[in-house]
């Protein structure tokens, strides 16, 4: 069976912002009900420390963490960020969701593999509500434009490189939501993709959204 390893926003990767047990639940959910195998990780450094070998890699990384507070490392050790490293650069796919963009700061390699991140004093989102999402490109053909509640992260820095296939409106500009990047990495190119929604488990009861995802996570595994 098709094994994830999801990492929550427990412990030091917590906020007060973030309902993390409840996505990550449905996330875990949403990943079994595509016959994937789910651990959700109890620590979050030291699920990364146990990426340091190779033999133990899950067929999918899914993440959905927050940034530890007052400046906190992130990844939490050198362990914890060679784990962090070696996925990075070890070909294997890539699921991150909301909030994980502001996270593992102290890891170049995370940007690099997530194809962008939130930038303090610039990214932002607009208060909790009804957003329009727009969806472009090939990706999503057959799946209309939707609205869901949820956060509309905005002025995220991203890469030349991602594809983009969800954006919103926000002060008259279009914001990426949702792209997918292609890496280069020693073994060939590996794949990432990265959802800026799901702020709250209600975000993942969208139709439109869970039939993204799921086309997201059967590219991340072909």
């Amino acid at each position: 069976m098709t094994t994830a390893l999801l990492l929550s926003g427990t412990g030091r990767y917590s906020d007060p912002w973030h309902p993390f047990t409840e996505t990550s639940d449905a996330v875990a959910d949403f990943l079994r009900s595509l016959e994937i195998s789910v651990e959700l990780a109890a620590d979050v450094d030291a699920a990364l420390e146990s990426l340091q070998d190779e033999a133990a890699w899950p067929d999918l990384l899914v993440v959905n963490v927050g940034l530890p507070r007052d400046g906190a490392a992130s990844p939490g050790t050198d362990a914890a960020q060679a784990g962090l490293e070696a996925w990075v650069s070890g070909g294997r796919p890539l699921l991150a969701l909301h909030s994980s963009s502001t996270s593992f700061v102290d890891c170049d390699s995370w940007e690099q593999a997530l194809g962008g991140r939130w930038v303090r004093g610039v990214s932002m989102h607009p208060a909790y509500g009804s957003a329009h999402i727009l969806l472009e490109g090939s990706f999503p053909v057959g799946v209309p434009n939707f609205t869901v509640d949820d956060e509309r992260y905005s002025w995220l820095r991203t890469s030349p490189d991602v594809v983009v296939h969800a954006r919103h409106k926000h002060e008259s500009h279009l914001h990426p939501l949702m792209w997918s990047l292609e890496r280069k990495v020693d073994s060939g190119t590996a794949r990432s993709f990265y959802d800026a929604l799901g702020h709250d488990a209600a975000s993942y009861k969208s139709p439109e959204r869970r039939q993204l995802l799921e086309r997201a996570v059967n590219w991340l595994l072909a």
